[in-house]
């Protein structure tokens, strides 16, 4: 597919258009600061207008497919407006990319911090109770998102949620076969569990799609807060259970993990814990957690694979990435099918 124009960063003309919006700073021109942290779209701090904005668009050059995606992204935003799900307030939008050469949205700057895991800030680095609360907060923003009345809100029609599971294996199966460059055992023995363990029902909601510590923010210092949700690219009507399962990757059974996962989770509470938690926010039974868990670690080993099969393949051969993810996936598809094997054969 072609790609389309690159935008036009006309800071006086994304001046007048907040104006009209009602936005902090009536008459000044902003300044565009660029932000690190956004992986499929750019991210631009909006200065000089009294108020912190974040403007998020696509990059220089991209195809129609990642416009339409972050036209979904705005109907989201939009949709999240009254709700108590945590996430930067929506200011002003463009749907149509009049302002700036394509679709465009303008929102609040979230004060918090985002870790990829590296280390937890202070007070949570050596503050073990301190840092159980993050846990909870996690869990407790997948629950508040997965509760809301998407209809009410607007969002029919914004995802599939008739066959979600019965989709599941076909899609991803499929996914995988359109870069697949080397065997990954358990896969299949994984697929063939999940397609005879799928839920007979289940209840649509929001569902993120990569829910985990990476795409949420803090607020500073403790107790924990979740203050935003982050990175909705992957967002749709689907199951949230599976956000919560996403959210449980770094667990073994009742603990978290000591080793192997990207962030230090000594003194997180147990899942058992974090699942009673998520019931009594949610209103939703965790009780077949097991299959979720199977299929959050089958899925992700295959999104993964995509990243790791350009990074020994074609121009974008990337050694690093390659090293990192080369061991890590493999595990990732032996651990859903080690989890299927330990649970019974079929499920009611």
């Amino acid at each position: 597919m072609a790609d389309v124009q690159g935008p036009r960063l006309d800071e006086a003309a994304l001046g007048r258009w907040l104006d009209s919006a009602g936005a902090p700073g009536n008459g000044e021109i902003p300044r565009l600061e660029p932000l690190s942290g956004g992986s499929q779209n750019a991210l631009y701090r909006v200065a000089g207008r009294g108020a912190p904005m974040v403007l998020r668009m696509p990059g220089a050059r991209v195809d129609a497919a990642r416009l339409d995606g972050l036209r979904r992204e705005i109907r989201l935003v939009r949709a999240l407006a009254g709700t108590d799900v945590p996430h930067a307030a929506l200011i002003a939008a463009d749907d149509a990319g009049d302002v700036l050469g394509q679709p465009c949205y303008v929102m609040a700057e979230v004060d918090g911090w985002n870790s990829t895991g590296n280390a937890w800030p202070a007070p949570f680095d050596t503050d073990l109770d301190a840092r159980r609360g993050l846990a909870f907060e996690l869990v407790d923003g997948a629950a508040r998102l997965g509760r809301v009345d998407w209809r009410a809100q607007g969002l029919d029609g914004f995802g599939r949620p008739d066959g979600f599971h019965e989709r599941q294996v076909d899609r991803w199966l499929a996914f995988l076969n359109n870069y697949r460059v080397r065997e990954l055992p358990g896969l299949d023995e994984a697929a063939d569990w999940l397609r005879a363990n799928r839920p007979q029902r289940y209840t649509p909601g929001i569902m993120h799609g990569d829910y985990q510590f990476a795409n949420v923010m803090y607020g500073h210092g403790a107790p924990a807060k979740l203050v935003a949700i982050i990175d909705w690219e992957m967002t749709t009507i689907g199951d949230p259970l599976l956000d919560l399962a996403w959210a449980l990757l770094g667990y073994d059974g009742e603990n978290p993990r000591t080793q192997g996962y990207y962030a230090d989770l000594a003194g997180m509470p147990t899942r058992s814990e974090l699942l009673e938690h998520y019931e009594r926010v949610s209103g939703r039974s965790t009780e077949n957690i097991d299959y979720y868990l199977v299929l959050a670690n089958w899925k992700l080993g295959i999104v993964l694979e995509k990243t790791y099969a350009a990074s020994v393949t074609g121009d974008k051969v990337d050694p690093g990435i390659a090293a990192a993810m080369g061991p890590m996936i493999p595990q990732l598809i032996a651990a859903a099918a080690d989890l299927a094997r330990s649970l019974p054969a079929a499920r009611a």
